[in-house]
């Protein structure tokens, strides 16, 4: 009892931190473009990983390059899409959406790994899309491209866990964190070098920002802080895994929506109206079935 009792006190941690996160990225936004936060958020990662790489030095021979790549270009597109979605949505919808990524795993797993979908997989695949459709209020002529990006992030997401699924035996767990900051440290160098000599539609704008350094100690402290946090929230998510059952810790996994709600509305988000709170209650529930263990 004691040991479930520690992972629900690590996931609520890991879910208020995260959520905080989250709060961080939107504050960051009104100085900065999305991709410099994630630039600069991973460049400091990186640090971090090679730290702890050095002090111990990873065991697993590794192997499979090509999928080590695809997750880190995965959670890059992850990112970029969530950092995004958060400067321009209210944070709680856009954490939510990126939390659709479980109900994409399940798909993901059945095509790619071969895993079997139930009943109950299929019940809560459509109440997600149902709580989906309730955020983005189709039927009433409001469906927004920021909504559909926060979607997509939320399938990057799920892609990026799915290939971790594939690699995990062959790679120490630190070399995939590695491939994950390094390629969304490589890639958004890569698309800030060529942003002045093309042009691209509106829509894609965040993907070529110019690139600036933050020149304020407070930009620099915040991204410190976003990185630290981060990597905080990581640990806790690590120890709740390992100390409680893998459904009950999903469950509770979710609270980071109710406290990303709470800092949204610090920031000056309007909080959200009925059909958008109810969404939010369906992909929860979605999300508790895909999760929860007979």
């Amino acid at each position: 009892m004691r040991k479930i009792e520690s992972g629900i006190l690590f996931m609520l941690g890991s879910a208020l931190i995260s959520a905080l996160n989250g709060a961080v990225a939107k504050i960051l936004s009104e100085d900065m473009s999305a991709l410099e936060i994630v630039f600069f958020r991973n460049i400091i990662g990186i640090m971090l990983i090679l730290l702890a790489l050095r002090h111990t030095p990873p065991k697993l021979k590794g192997g499979k390059f090509h999928l080590l790549f695809t997750r880190g270009f995965f959670g890059f597109s992850a990112m970029i899409l969530f950092f995004y979605t958060i400067s321009v949505i209210p944070l709680g919808e856009a954490i939510t959406l990126n939390k659709t990524s479980p109900l994409f795993v399940s798909v993901l797993a059945f095509y790619l790994l071969g895993e079997h979908l139930s009943k109950r997989t299929l019940l809560a695949l459509l109440i997600g899309f149902v709580g989906v459709v309730l955020i983005t209020k189709p039927f009433g002529l409001v469906v927004s491209y920021e909504h559909i990006l926060g979607i997509l992030g939320g399938f990057f997401a799920a892609a990026a866990y799915t290939t971790i699924k594939k690699i995990k035996d062959i790679y120490d767990s630190r070399v995939i964190v590695l491939s994950f900051v390094g390629v969304g440290s490589l890639l958004p160098a890569l698309l800030f070098s060529i942003a002045p000599f093309i042009e691209v539609p509106h829509s894609l704008a965040f993907l070529f920002p110019a690139f600036m350094v933050p020149d304020t100690l407070y930009l620099w402290s915040m991204i410190a802080f976003m990185a630290l946090i981060s990597t905080l929230s990581q640990w806790l998510l690590t120890k709740a895994y390992s100390a409680s059952n893998l459904s009950i810790v999903g469950v509770i996994s979710y609270t980071n929506i109710p406290f990303a709600i709470g800092f949204g509305w610090m920031l000056g988000d309007n909080f959200p109206d009925t059909l958008t709170l109810s969404g939010i209650a369906l992909i929860v529930f979605g999300g508790v079935l895909v999760g929860w263990k007979k």
